[in-house]
């Protein structure tokens, strides 16, 4: 796992883009009005945004020499004996010590089964997503047509190609070995590619995006969308109530949008307002998150679920960063708890059996300065991120 960007499924960080990498993170969700102003500002060669333009092309142009993959480049098998099924371990399942064969396998919750490197969808798709969320910036910013030709070579590999593409479904996803082939809980996993569509939206008008490529990648995702909606796996990940449950809304929200599909977009954000309600208690932190043996960092991870919900929400006139719960919850005022702790001017007491890091909440920081006044927010950015500042992606934003 990558140290420097944290936020994977189990240890997860931040990509703020260090041209080093990039894409095997949680990426930002980006306003594409705010993409547009900045464009301009490249285009005049406005300071306040030259460095980071100039890191995203660097990292744009190493993307350029990466090799496609797919979900076939596993060597192990997949339950159902069909490499095109993508596959994955639960990454907190370990070995029984007690039996001779090692099953039915034991949690060790925050601790990482290095054996869940034998099946590298998982590895290979968040790094996928970033690849391409960063391409399509990298394109609409500059205009450069080898970044969209990648972008086409890379989605037709592991999503359109019949000898390579992933099929619409997660029925492998998480599995634990001895006990199940798959779990809703597994559903996670692919949260990455709601950022991958930020990136693929930024390419209409290129020539190496045609409307035959588009057609194709979105009958795949209404595909997968109907099975996150009717399977049993889907189902139960629906019905998760920590961060699960609000990271399987930010998907099926973020597909719906792609697909045009607003009144069900609506539906969702419904949806994820209760959840917000449910989860959260009289100190307007998570509990279940708080219960983690990397409590902070699970507390963050649920905050950056709702937050890219509410930016979600934005594109169908609903303004999630406002909206109180029923029982007066809201997201600002779970903002509110947790950004004295990411902010480190209070001492989280809670488990932490890996360090925090606060690069893990930058576009927390970043949203509470923008939509909540924080003054002290950006200059917290400036101050962790030091020389750096002025490198990150954020700054396109």
């Amino acid at each position: 796992m990558n140290k420097f960007l944290l936020f994977s499924v189990c240890l997860f960080f931040i990509t703020m883009v260090s041209g080093q990498n990039v894409g095997s993170g949680e990426t930002i969700q980006f306003d594409f009005k705010q993409l547009a102003v900045t464009k301009a500002k490249v285009q005049s060669g406005d300071k306040s945004v030259m460095d980071a333009y100039k890191k995203l092309i660097t990292s744009a142009n190493k993307i350029l020499a990466y090799k496609p993959v797919s979900v076939m480049d596993k060597v192990d098998m997949p339950p159902s004996g069909n490499k095109h099924d993508y596959v994955s371990l639960a990454p907190y399942w370990w070995p029984n010590p007690k039996t001779p064969n090692g099953l039915p396998y034991i949690k060790k919750d925050g601790q990482i089964n290095p054996e869940v490197k034998n099946y590298p969808d998982k590895e290979n798709m968040p790094r996928l997503c970033g690849n391409i969320y960063l391409l399509g910036i990298a394109y609409y910013l500059s205009g450069n047509e080898q970044y969209a030709k990648k972008v086409n070579e890379l989605v037709t590999v592991w999503f359109l190609d019949s000898a390579t593409k992933m099929n619409p479904n997660l029925n492998f996803a998480q599995l634990v070995k001895g006990i199940n082939s798959g779990r809703g809980t597994g559903i996670i996993d692919t949260r990455h590619f709601v950022y991958m569509l930020n990136g693929v939206q930024l390419l209409k008008g290129s020539s190496n995006w045609n409307n035959k490529t588009d057609k194709a990648t979105k009958a795949w995702f209404a595909q997968f969308l109907d099975w996150l909606q009717t399977t049993e796996n889907g189902k139960e990940e629906m019905m998760t109530k920590n961060n699960h449950g609000v990271w399987y809304d930010f998907q099926c929200l973020g597909i719906a949008l792609y697909l045009d599909s607003n009144e069900l977009a609506k539906k969702i954000i419904d949806r994820s307002l209760q959840r917000l309600d449910d989860q959260s208690n009289s100190d307007h932190l998570f509990p279940l998150e708080l219960a983690r043996t990397n409590s902070l960092h699970y507390s963050v991870f649920n905050l950056v679920a709702f937050s890219s919900i509410a930016q979600l929400a934005e594109k169908v006139g609903v303004n999630f960063w406002e909206k109180e719960t029923v029982h007066q919850h809201s997201l600002k005022k779970s903002y509110l708890a947790l950004l004295p702790y990411i902010k480190k001017e209070k001492t989280w007491t809670g488990p932490e059996i890996t360090p925090y890091y606060v690069e893990e909440a930058f576009n927390l920081l970043l949203h509470a300065s923008e939509k909540y006044d924080c003054a002290s927010c950006k200059v917290s950015i400036q101050n962790f991120a030091g020389d750096n500042y002025n490198n990150l992606l954020l700054q396109l934003f």
